[in-house]
């Protein structure tokens, strides 16, 4: 790998916020809000970064054995467009709790996609220790470990990031790290669940719209027509709050959670690009036993 020094980091990932930087809008962050998240440092991610991150803004962690959810008031999606109460309550209740389930992970690479994440994994996911999606059952065989910390104001409490961060056991690879919140966009009446994955120099924003279905499950669909609509994108930070946003229309993403007979919890996490399915994930949800 080629460094280019502390501010560009790697030659790879470099090339990657040219392109955004290329292709993208150029933006003040503060007139975009609903893109803002955590920019990562150019040598990696990994979980020491909400720590550093932490540390940086003066923040308190909130972890260990309390009960914390990536969403800790599943009322907060409520708008004309979504009703809460429509979904079963072990789906919300994953949501709200999430820290106090195990998760069980499957992974399908569809077809010719699977060279693709190899590569993908070689050059970016475990050096940055991010984004490492499995290329097989076997990556994740041995589980997947799951952690929920608040970042909270000192003095009021007040939350300003719920992080998840998963860990591949076998491997103790970095599945995913990233921060959750609420937000609304431009291009949809109600309100979504922003996902920010920091990367070197800027972030991948994930933003999901919500969904309920008739069996009480959920679903987080990140679709859109075009810019300031719910979607993809990579974001590119320069100095003083600007910005370069891309917004990735044919990257899309659906997450399907449903709450079975026995009170477990499922999910079906699907990945598409030009419309081709390149990846589904299954998640097993099941609640600790903390007697």
């Amino acid at each position: 790998m080629i460094w280019l020094g502390e501010r560009r980091g790697y030659l790879t990932d470099w090339s990657t916020q040219l392109w955004v930087r290329a292709t993208g809008r150029k933006l003040h962050v503060q007139e975009y809000p609903w893109l803002e998240g955590p920019v990562g440092p150019t040598r990696g991610i990994g979980a020491g970064f909400f720590e550093e991150l932490a540390r940086r803004e003066r923040l308190h962690i909130r972890t260990g054995d309390q009960t914390l959810g990536i969403i800790p008031d599943f009322g907060v999606l409520r708008s004309e467009s979504f009703d809460p109460s429509q979904v079963s309550k072990g789906v919300a209740a994953f949501y709200e709790q999430t820290s106090l389930f195990e998760l069980e992970a499957w992974s399908q690479w569809c077809g010719a996609f699977r060279p693709f994440g190899g590569l993908l994994r070689v050059l970016f996911s475990r050096r940055l220790q991010q984004l490492n999606v499995p290329l097989s059952g076997l990556d994740t065989s041995r589980g997947v470990t799951n952690e929920v910390w608040h970042l909270v104001e000192p003095g009021s409490g007040l939350r300003k990031y719920s992080v998840w961060i998963r860990h591949m056991v076998g491997t103790r690879d970095v599945l995913y790290a990233g921060s959750y919140t609420p937000c609304r966009v431009p291009g949809y009446d109600g309100v979504c669940l922003k996902v920010v994955f920091p990367l070197p120099n800027g972030n991948a924003l994930v933003i999901m719209r919500p969904e309920a279905h008739p069996d009480g499950s959920l679903s987080l669909i990140s679709q859109g027509d075009s810019f300031g609509f719910p979607g993809f994108y990579f974001v590119v930070y320069g100095n003083d709050k600007t910005i370069w946003a891309r917004y990735v229309r044919t990257m899309q993403e659906s997450i399907r959670v449903y709450e079975c007979e026995d009170g477990e919890a499922r999910a079906d996490h699907t990945l598409r690009i030009w419309g081709l399915i390149f990846l589904r994930l299954h998640y097993r949800l099941r609640r600790r036993n903390t007697s």
